[in-house]
């Protein structure tokens, strides 16, 4: 009888979790299913979409022909990585005072850095893009890099405060006993012990800043212009742009897919660093 029980919950789970999934999906399905079709079609309604055998793939073809999709994937690729190293040399050493030499507010200024997080992007745009207009920033990868590090740092020294706190600091003790030094000790004997968590922060802050729309568009035209920037071209209030709008989401959210879904093991594990002792 606890057999069965226990077959039937699984067998709920399975479905909650597979019902779940499908909905988390659709949304990516019904974009390259819209890029399939043509503008005529992609207005139509949902069950004649799914079950017209039109299918098409002229919209991505116009829209390469339109604009310089390499460029702006080349843009994503240098603003998502160099935010993220920039981010690490700045991270690394403020997790590791925070949770090997920790201060009386040091939980007070965790606390503050993740508020931050909370603050509407809209609330800071005039300061920064006066500052960025000042300095010469604007429309540059430099600049748009720079921002991109400094929205997501707090998230990365707080995932990194949370792994290094795992490491035992008795082994940091025997490494300076050995004679070694500041850098000895973060490079040769932190770094690699926090190798899965540094991981994750690395995939999520790329996915992150891949992602970002908000401070892309308003901070670029187009010469430093990633692929959520090459997505918002597309969407405009005349015309029909469905189609053409679901091909260029389709080719700014692949690259991310893809190495999303080569890496997710490697996402999982850094994620799960340190839960279970």
């Amino acid at each position: 009888m606890a057999r069965s029980v226990s077959h039937r919950t699984k067998v709920l789970n399975t479905a909650a979790a597979g019902t779940l999934g499908f909905f988390l999906f659709f949304p990516i399905l019904w974009i390259v299913v819209l890029s399939l079709k043509t503008e005529e079609d992609a207005i139509r309604a949902p069950l004649e979409i799914l079950f017209d055998s039109g299918w098409t793939l002229g919209s991505f073809g116009e829209v390469q022909e339109r604009s310089d999709y390499l460029k702006h994937f080349f843009n994503s690729v240098i603003i998502s990585v160099g935010s993220t190293v920039l981010g690490l040399f700045i991270a690394i050493p403020a997790a590791w005072s925070m949770a090997f030499v920790p201060a009386k507010h040091t939980k007070n200024v965790l606390m503050w850095m993740l508020s931050t997080k909370m603050l509407p992007p809209v609330g800071v745009l005039v300061p920064i893009y006066l500052i960025f207009r000042d300095f010469g920033f604007l429309d540059t990868r430099l600049g748009l890099t720079i921002v991109l590090m400094l929205i997501n740092l707090p998230i990365i020294i707080w995932m990194l405060y949370t792994y290094f706190k795992e490491i035992p600091g008795e082994i940091l003790e025997a490494a300076r006993m050995d004679g070694a030094n500041l850098r000895e000790e973060i490079l040769y004997v932190l770094t690699p012990m926090a190798i899965p968590g540094m991981a994750s922060t690395v995939l999520l802050n790329i996915i992150l800043a891949w992602n970002e729309a908000f401070w892309t568009i308003n901070l670029t035209a187009a010469n430093a212009a990633p692929l959520t920037a090459f997505i918002a071209s597309y969407s405009s209030p005349e015309g029909l742009f469905y189609a053409k709008l679901s091909a260029a989401s389709v080719m700014a959210i692949a690259p991310i897919l893809i190495m999303g879904w080569f890496s997710q093991k490697q996402l999982v594990r850094g994620l799960t660093f340190g839960a279970v002792k």
